[in-house]
């Protein structure tokens, strides 16, 4: 049992990847996380208020069970696979980090400053939180999915909406990481 702790090869990662995506293109499914927001809010009822919503919940119910493998899977390894080994950061990044007056995250897997709850309490982290949900959520539905949906089975399947998506999702990243964030910071 002694593989399962630690970090694996970035190649076994990509091969189960891999493997999956095989899988679900083979019986005609797409992956993605955000789509499961949409499936839930269906569940819900949402489909009364809005058309958007209005679609049949019970062929999307085997994505629900991608999102719970994903909590239970991040559970799973925080608590019970933990090898009591640090996180591995660039030592760039922990001084980039600093400069914002951010400390390195000390063997969590977070800073503090970023994401402790008296942060998140905090006014400017929660508006941070709240306008960066909502940045989120308004941009994962523009693009027509999330970036686990368009870099791992749009762009698997060839599709250039997926490419374009991912572009913007890099480009957005550069932009915040490296403009906004000192700001903010």
């Amino acid at each position: 049992m002694e593989f399962l702790y630690g970090t694996w090869h970035w190649a076994i990662s990509g091969l189960l990847i891999g493997l999956i995506m095989l899988l679900l293109i083979y019986f005609g499914k797409a992956f993605g996380m955000s789509s499961n927001l949409r499936t839930m809010c269906s569940m819900a009822g949402a489909g009364k208020h809005s058309s958007f919503f209005d679609l049949d919940w019970k062929e999307q119910k085997w994505s629900l069970a991608i999102v719970l493998g994903a909590i239970l899977g991040g559970f799973v390894a925080y608590h019970f696979l933990e090898n009591g080994t640090e996180v591995a950061i660039n030592p760039e990044t922990i001084k980039q980090l600093a400069t914002m007056n951010i400390d390195a995250p000390n063997g969590k897997l977070v800073p503090d400053a970023l994401f402790s709850v008296e942060t998140m309490l905090s006014m400017k982290g929660f508006a941070i939180l709240l306008i960066g949900g909502l940045l989120i959520g308004f941009g994962s539905r523009y693009a027509g999915g999330c970036t686990s949906g368009h870099a791992i089975s749009g762009m698997s399947n060839l599709q250039l909406p997926s490419l374009i998506a991912v572009i913007g999702f890099f480009i957005g990243g550069l932009i915040m990481a490296h403009l906004i964030l000192p700001l903010l910071f």
